[in-house]
């Protein structure tokens, strides 16, 4: 079995051996165990599934929530002549059915689905007639709502194990604390517990943090003390475009990418950046899909991430090649209050959340009772200009219905335009004799693609164009007019997020927000901000260690690299210390009142070390002042 594996590895992917742990993860996979792996960013999590389906006999299901990440798999495994298939929210309904088709009958290896078409009927329908021989879960700590990046479709990925009881489950995240571990293993009804890990220490890669009064400035400065390529982080659009601007003006070859730029341009820039012509990104963690360029050299993060998990995945982006790599975050005193607002901007007030979902139905002019399982093009922008909403708020209050079950808001999906001939080749042939005025369109279609009699098959009008020698105009128009003669179904290029309703629309007073479910959410959310919050702030602990125990790895050594052991700082609060005292400060203010100089007497705390941990109780809403000038709980 060994040798069967190894072979594929190198027959199709051209690599003479695993990377650590790959191998681990296939052996279990192919001895039919549930196997949950933690892989590091880079680490080739897809060749762990990717190799043992093609090994096995039947097709290999991956189920994923980035819609891009599965059409670049998709693409590089039939490079490789392997037959795959993607469906998502963006396929039509008969494109849907004719890839489920092909699945079952057409022997394909790999079907890759987005989790919220896991629950359609047509789906599992055709799934449970599939000769299934391993069902991926990539992205795996979204099932989990003690995760980062929740999302309640995945939980109907356990409903399928029924239909193919005796076919392994592959979970794979790059990220997960202990309790997301324990939650993966039990919400994809695990036979046994199996978790296979690496160590997350990146001996390579040197955490840093660095005070800063102007970001930009720094930023700057560092890029030019910095050698060799690398990412800069920030939280918005319009930052990523000036910060840009900014580091060309100063000599520096630089690009901005966000998830406003068309889906050539991201491509042509990322391109541009992969292959040297540009040294520097700015981006948003848009950019983040399909980064394989080993040799970054560093990843500043202008702005504070929502998390550790995203600061880890975002960070771990530089030294995939094993060298010397600098992680540094900027951090300043406004990001206490930062971190605040983003609370706010997260978590509306529930009144705001019912009003946002009736504004939602009426702009897609969708009556109460109806629209169940129905899929709409969305424009975020333009509805919040409708209905006069902050783009914030439109989309913290449509993540919290998603978090509810009544809607899904997808991601944005580049659909190119897509053909499949709906004639076979005698009737088409008949076709071209009787119609000689489309005979040479046809036959360029047949000369520049594969497959589309078969299967719904990309392609390029502006590439056609060229080759006819013909505007880029007269190539749609000959593909409508086939289109009105029944010859092909023809899909032209769409460029959309999608929102997906479970349910059918309700009235305003019907929708229930649940309240614990929208607290214990806040409540985490505000937990993990606030530990990437004192990362940020905190000079006493081992970078490196400190991002280590957040993911229960407790026995890692001091770096002996980073800021903190380059310092030797021994001075400041240690983790252990705060915790220890905020605990402490909390149960004391939950029993009554308390005034400042009495938590000092009851404590017998160090005043300055106690003011700090009070501060930043304060600056995240735990405690607040009353009439009396007593801190109280805030909630």
């Amino acid at each position: 079995m060994a040798s069967d594996y190894l072979k594929i590895l190198q027959q199709y992917w051209g690599y003479q051996s695993f990377r650590p742990l790959q191998e681990e993860i296939i052996r279990a996979v192919l001895d039919g165990r549930d196997t949950l792996g933690l892989m590091p960013t880079g680490g080739g999590k897809s060749l762990t599934f990717q190799v043992p389906a093609m090994t096995m006999p039947g097709i290999c299901l991956v189920v994923t929530p980035l819609i891009a990440l599965m059409k670049d798999q998709v693409e590089n495994l039939r490079k490789l002549k392997i037959k795959a298939v993607a469906v998502h929210s963006g396929c039509t309904r008969e494109e849907t059915e004719v890839a489920l088709n092909n699945c079952l009958y057409g022997g394909y290896k790999f079907l890759y689905v987005s989790p919220e078409r896991l629950s359609t009927e047509l789906f599992r329908l055709r799934f449970r007639e599939m000769p299934v021989n391993l069902i991926t879960v990539d992205e795996a700590h979204c099932i989990s709502q003690w995760g980062y990046d929740f999302r309640p479709s995945y939980l109907k990925i356990a409903e399928l194990r029924p239909f193919h009881p005796q076919v392994p489950v592959l979970a794979l995240t790059a990220t997960a604390t202990g309790a997301v571990i324990d939650d993966i293993q039990q919400k994809l009804l695990f036979r046994t517990p199996n978790l296979l890990k690496t160590s997350y220490r990146r001996p390579n890669l040197i955490y840093a943090v660095r005070q800063s009064e102007n970001k930009d400035r720094d930023v700057i400065d560092m890029v030019k003390k910095l050698k060799g390529s690398g990412i800069v982080y920030v939280r918005s659009r319009r930052k990523s475009i000036d910060l840009s601007r900014m580091l060309s003006q100063e000599g520096i070859s630089a690009a901005y990418y966000n998830a406003g730029l068309d889906h050539h341009t991201r491509n042509q820039v990322q391109q541009n950046w992969t292959v040297g012509k540009t040294r520097v990104i700015v981006a948003t963690n848009a950019f983040g899909m399909g980064i394989d360029k080993p040799d970054v050299r560093f990843v500043l993060h202008a702005d504070l991430p929502d998390s550790p998990e995203a600061y880890f995945q975002e960070a771990g982006r530089g030294g995939r090649d094993g060298l010397k790599s600098f992680a540094i975050l900027l951090s300043s005193p406004s990001d206490t209050a930062s971190v605040s607002q983003r609370i706010r901007n997260n978590f509306p007030d529930i009144t705001t959340i019912k009003k946002t979902y009736s504004a939602l139905g009426n702009y897609l002019q969708l009556p109460v009772g109806s629209g169940k399982g129905l899929s709409f093009d969305f424009d975020i922008n333009d509805f919040a200009r409708t209905y006069r909403l902050s783009v914030f708020t439109a989309y913290s209050s449509l993540k919290i219905l998603e978090h509810e079950g009544y809607i899904e808001l997808t991601e944005e999906i580049n659909n190119p335009s897509r053909i499949k001939f709906i004639l076979n080749r005698d009737d088409l042939y008949r076709f071209q004799v009787s119609n000689s005025r489309f005979d040479a369109f046809i036959k360029l279609l047949l000369r520049s693609y594969t497959g589309v009699f078969t299967e719904y098959t990309t392609i390029d009008e502006i590439m056609l164009a060229k080759r006819a020698n013909v505007d880029q105009e007269v190539v749609r128009q000959y593909l409508t007019k086939l289109v009105s003669l029944g010859v092909i179904s023809y899909l032209p290029q769409k460029r959309s997020p999608m929102v997906i309703f479970w349910e059918e629309r309700l009235d305003e007073k019907s929708i229930y927000i649940t309240r614990e479910h929208y607290q214990t959410r806040k409540l985490r959310y505000t937990q993990r901000a606030s530990a990437m919050l004192m990362y940020s702030l905190s000079a006493d602990k081992c970078r490196s260690q400190a991002l280590l125990e957040y993911f229960g790895e407790t026995d890692s050594p001091p770096c002996g690299e980073c800021d903190v052991c380059r310092a030797g700082n021994d001075k400041a609060m240690s983790p252990e210390a705060f915790n220890k005292m905020r605990d402490e400060l909390l149960a004391l203010i939950a029993l009554e009142p308390q005034s400042l100089e009495t938590l000092l007497e009851k404590t017998n705390g160090k005043p300055q070390k106690m003011i700090n941990v009070i501060r930043w109780l304060l600056d995240n809403d735990f405690v607040c002042f009353n009439e009396e000038q007593q801190l109280v709980l805030a909630h």
